[in-house]
Parts: structure tokens; sequence; C-alpha cells
């Protein structure tokens, strides 16, 4: 998704995504101040706030997709819709969450749209995590034991899925997932918890 092509009304970031699942960083009031110069016409203001937010966008659509163009096109409809919708913004969250909530709503009208049940390339979105053994060429530890976390990761619930890849991914809070997914931080911790356990009766299946 390179390239300065506009899309929708939407300049691309100036780079490709990398993949990678951490923001630029963390200044909740740089944010707040490109989106105000936004708000007031600044063009140039709302193109910086996509190449702050993609790279951990990208990311967390591949987590929850598995797939490249699905991801890019998840990211470029939520940085779409979030121009079209940032003067009903009311900063009762911070931008990221604000735009991992569309993220999130994207990814789930792209689930019912096309029903996808892909494999999902954890190790691609998530820097240092091992690679399946049959991508690892000649590894000298090939012998250590070595999850394929992609298929494990495909066979959660979306539900839980989307819980995993926010806590461990993108390494929300509790009360941050909570104001992506509009449920209380009691129901995240439960989810998260049955998540987990899920997530280890899979890796008892792989060691059996």
């Amino acid at each position: 998704m390179g390239g300065a092509t506009p899309v929708g009304g939407l300049r691309r970031a100036p780079r490709a995504f990398s993949g990678r699942a951490a923001t630029t960083g963390p200044d909740g009031s740089l944010d707040a101040d490109l989106l105000s110069r936004a708000l007031a016409g600044d063009d140039s203001a709302f193109g910086a706030l996509v190449d702050r937010h993609a790279n951990a966008l990208f990311g967390l659509a591949m987590g929850m997709t598995g797939h490249t163009a699905d991801a890019e096109d998840a990211v470029q409809e939520t940085f779409a819709a979030a121009m079209r919708g940032m003067r009903g913004f009311e900063g009762r969250s911070s931008v990221r969450t604000w735009l991992t909530r569309i993220l999130m709503n994207k990814l789930a009208d792209l689930r019912r749209a096309r029903r996808l049940h892909r494999a999902v390339p954890l190790h691609a979105a998530t820097p240092g995590l091992a690679r399946p053994a049959s991508e690892r060429r000649g590894d000298p530890f090939g012998a250590d034991v070595r999850m394929d976390v992609s298929t494990m990761l495909a066979r959660l619930s979306p539900e839980h899925r989307e819980i995993v890849v926010l806590r461990e991914m993108q390494g929300m809070s509790y009360r941050q997932i909570a104001e992506v997914l509009g449920v209380p931080p009691g129901t995240v911790e439960s989810r998260l918890f049955r998540a987990r356990r899920r997530l280890r009766d899979l890796l008892g299946d792989y060691l059996s």
C-alpha cells in the first residue's frame, strides 16, 4: 500500500506499511493537536496522524485477518471513515483508541462480508515471534518446541482472537480494550481469561 495515490479523498501513507505493531509514540496531546488542526482544514495534519498510526493499525489488522490486502483495505477504510467522522470525535478516549475502534468495526464488516477463515500469520505482524517450522529452513534449533501460533490463533473465535491481538500484540490496557470493544472492563478480563485458557488447550493438543 505505497505511493501517494488518493483513495476516497484520503492521502495514503507515504511509505508501505511495515507490519510493526507499535505506534510512533504515546503522546496523546500531539494527536489531539493534529486532529484539531485537521478539523481546521490542515490536510497535512491529518496526513501526520496517518503516519503516526498506520503501522500499528496495520499490525492489528494483520493479526485479525492474516491477509495483507485485506489488512491494507481495512486500514485505508479506517482512515477514510476517520476523516469523514472526525467532527464527531468528542475526545472521551484517545485518538489511538478512537482509530482502533473504527478499525475493529471495519474488520467486523469484513468478516461478515467474506466469512474469513484464513490462518493468521501472527509471526508476520509481531517482530521476534518464532516463525512456523515449515518456514524455518536449516534452523539449528528446529527440535525446540515452537508452536505454529498462526494456526492456533486462527482456531480461536473472532471474539477471543480480537481480545488476544489487542492485549498481547497491541499492548492495550483493559480500559483501552473496553473502550475499543464497547464492553465493561470486567468483560475484557473474562474474555481474555477464556481466550488464554483456550490457547493453553491448543498448546496441549500441539504437544500431545
